[in-house]
């Protein structure tokens, strides 16, 4: 059976395969199916994964688990401890966290008990010293982070800033140009941190293939190009 056939039913409580209920069991709540063939599910017993025969993967029982990212799992215990297993169940590193996202290149992003973010890598090492307000994903080796001054800025996979900019707001880096915004509004920014046109918007979403759709103060939609060029009023 190939775990990526396996559907999840649309009020989340049972899987699917091929248009029958899978494994002949109603559960609480579903997550999907991951890499290496894994799902969150939570029944009476409370939260823990199961393998493509409906099988639970180890004994142990969370209060929420989560999918698997790089072959490992953020799940939360009885007692709200945030950590890391893999796929038999086991911890991979002895440090608790308050809140812990998923593994994206390599790298987490996590919340200590004192509300500092920061990233650790696959062993659950700390990758720099440095703390921040929020930590977000790494996508393409950048990942967004907002400094205790209050303002965002883009680092890299070893936690060095890109470059000597700082925002009100950031998004990650699509396509070589990031959303950002200043004192003015939003706009899109280059890997440097230049502003692609002098523009600014209520909103503006990534740029899709040359394109992007963004928000007037007037609340207005129009697409521009990758100049700022207005395109087309929505």
């Amino acid at each position: 059976m190939n775990w990526k056939e396996i559907q999840i039913s649309t009020d989340h409580t049972r899987f699917i395969i091929n248009g029958e209920v899978a494994f002949d069991k109603t559960f609480i709540e579903v997550l999907k199916f991951h890499m290496p063939g894994l799902a969150p599910v939570h029944d009476e017993s409370g939260w823990y994964h199961i393998d493509i025969n409906g099988d639970a993967v180890y004994e142990q029982r969370y209060r929420r688990t989560f999918g698997f990212y790089c072959e490992r799992a953020a799940v939360t215990d009885k007692q709200n401890n945030c950590f890391h297993i893999d796929i038999k169940g086991n911890r991979f590193y002895r440090e608790l966290y308050a809140w812990c996202g998923n593994y994206q290149e390599k790298h987490c992003s996590v919340r200590d008990f004192g509300g500092n973010y920061f990233h650790i890598d696959l062993q659950g090492n700390r990758i720099y010293s440095e703390n921040y307000l929020y930590a977000g994903d790494y996508k393409d080796g950048i990942a967004c982070v907002k400094q205790p001054n209050g303002f965002f800025r883009h680092i890299d996979i070893d936690g060095n800033t890109i470059n000597n900019k700082e925002f009100y707001d950031l998004g990650v880096f699509h396509k070589n140009f990031a959303t950002a915004k200043d004192r003015n509004g939003w706009f899109h920014i280059t890997l440097e941190g230049n502003e692609v046109y002098q523009q600014r918007y209520l909103a503006v979403e990534p740029f899709y293939n040359g394109f992007a759709l963004v928000t007037t103060f007037e609340n207005k939609k129009i697409i521009i190009d990758e100049k700022g060029q207005k395109i087309l009023a929505i």
